[in-house]
């Protein structure tokens, strides 16, 4: 596979000397190419025109932006929008004839076949211990409903503070259901002055609360901090104490190698428009363990039905066994060949073990350029200034929250903003925006990073430092 030729050094933004000796001495820098650097050619890259980067010279405007945004949207594989034109034209054309003969030997009625295999790939799993289908909370809420049966006694669901919002809505809205009081959900926080949590920390309260708890769940890779949980230990804690043990791996699929079915998890459920790049919106995924697959489903759909005879419409419903017996609906036959077109894309990267080595290189470069900024703050210098209700130093400056430890982490780095006052990182988003580098940001002090290994390069990582220190000495000197 071919790679794109290189983006053209920005007369404005391009590295300086001193940053291009920094990465030149690094390992894993932009001089040093990859088997894997060819897959950008496989996306669609906004241009700074099109993302209206208004501080980048005219002639550089149709240039690829910088986009370290992969965590929050993936950007668009060309196999995905081949694939969309081509069920556009189907329908066009055979309209609900395409269901079963299909010009392109992809009838809608099995639309979702070819994914499932793809998905076990990526996320170590059987092929029918998965199933695409639906978005990330509603599979969530259709895993509580089968999983969640609280007692008297066994009741509690545990999760991690700061859970991503509509995660924290789904629990309470389930405990409330069941008639317990929203102190059923017990959110475990970082120690003081820390911005992770600790597994020993985990593992502690699992072992002193298990009796009193009915489900754990936390996110595979933290939304905020980026936090990698240690999953395997803690399935097994959580099942050793007679809990079930879910996963909400909306950052983690496609981001970092998974073995959902070795480890023994219960359930997990994900989202597909971020690492895997579905587009906005994009179908959701689910896993159960094949040790449930003759758990009845308690919330039944015609999708999950036995494909023999889902269209001739019997009264009784029979279950596909396992997870593809969950499905209710038929899937979106759009979403799911924009999906399919990415995941044909990991395919042919390998998988997720190369794909992880490449980010591993990405994200820690990344992360070694950050700590040689002047305007960067040891975590626990920032920590006590944030602290303070009245923080005595105005220098604008920034840290990292997401862990050192490489195998805690996947792509992203979350950077808090000095003064955490709510003002400086939407100043620092909006210069880096208008300069080209996308990221993202979470209110009210973070802005994420997130090398994608399909398609982001060591320039771009350079280049969003060198961006990033023009920002923060123009800020301070406005200051």
């Amino acid at each position: 596979m071919d790679g794109l030729s290189p983006v053209s050094h920005l007369s404005s933004v391009s590295p300086s000397c001193a940053l291009a000796q920094m990465a030149a001495s690094e390992p894993g820098s932009q001089q040093q190419d990859d088997a894997l650097s060819g897959f950008r050619d496989q996306f669609i890259l906004p241009t700074y025109r099109s993302m209206k980067a208004s501080k980048v010279p005219e002639n550089d405007q149709d240039s690829p932006c910088t986009y370290l945004c992969g965590n929050s949207l993936g950007l668009l594989p060309k196999r995905s929008k081949q694939l969309v034109e081509e069920e556009l034209a189907v329908w066009g054309t055979r309209a609900v004839e395409g269901h079963f003969d299909h010009p392109y030997d992809r009838p809608w009625m099995n639309i979702a076949d070819p994914i499932h295999p793809l998905f076990a790939e990526l996320v170590g799993a059987k092929e029918e211990e998965v199933a695409c289908m639906g978005s990330l909370t509603a599979n969530l809420h259709l895993m509580m409903n089968t999983f969640y049966k609280p007692t008297s006694e066994r009741y509690k669901i545990l999760c991690e503070a700061r859970a991503f919002p509509s995660d924290q809505y789904a629990f309470a809205s389930q405990v409330q259901a069941h008639g317990f009081s929203p102190d059923a959900v017990i959110e475990l926080s970082p120690r003081s002055g820390e911005f992770t949590l600790h597994e020993e920390d985990i593992l502690t309260t699992i072992a002193e609360h298990g009796k009193s708890i009915a489900l754990v769940i936390f996110s595979g890779v933290q939304y905020y901090t980026g936090q990698w949980f240690p999953m395997e230990s803690i399935t097994r804690a959580a099942q050793a104490q007679g809990c079930i043990c879910g996963w909400d791996l909306a950052h983690a699929a496609g981001n970092v190698p998974l073995s959902l079915h070795e480890w023994g998890v219960d359930f997990a459920v994900w989202c597909t428009y971020k690492y895997l790049n579905s587009g906005p919106g994009g179908i959701g995924g689910l896993f159960v363990h094949e040790k449930w697959a003759a758990e009845p489903v308690r919330n039944a759909g015609w999708w999950g039905h036995d494909p023999t005879t889902r269209f001739t419409m019997p009264p009784k419903f029979k279950a596909i066994p396992g997870a593809q017996g969950f499905q209710q609906s038929n899937p979106s036959v759009l979403a799911t060949v924009s999906l399919l077109g990415s995941l044909e894309v990991f395919h042919a990267a390998g998988g997720m073990h190369p794909l992880r080595e490449r980010s591993l290189k990405l994200t820690g470069h990344l992360e070694s350029l950050l700590h040689k900024s002047r305007w960067w703050v040891p975590p626990a210098t920032a920590a006590a200034r944030m602290e303070r209700d009245d923080d005595p130093d105005s220098s604008i400056g920034f840290t990292i929250i997401t862990p050192t430890d490489p195998s805690s982490r996947g792509s992203q780095l979350s950077l808090v903003f000095l003064p955490a006052n709510g003002r400086t990182m939407p100043a620092v988003m909006a210069e880096l925006a208008a300069r080209g580098v996308i990221g993202d940001s979470r209110k009210p002090d973070v802005i994420r990073l997130a090398p994608a290994a399909l398609y982001n390069t060591w320039e771009d990582v350079e280049r969003a430092v060198e961006v990033l220190e023009e920002v923060m000495l123009e800020l301070n000197r406005n200051a």
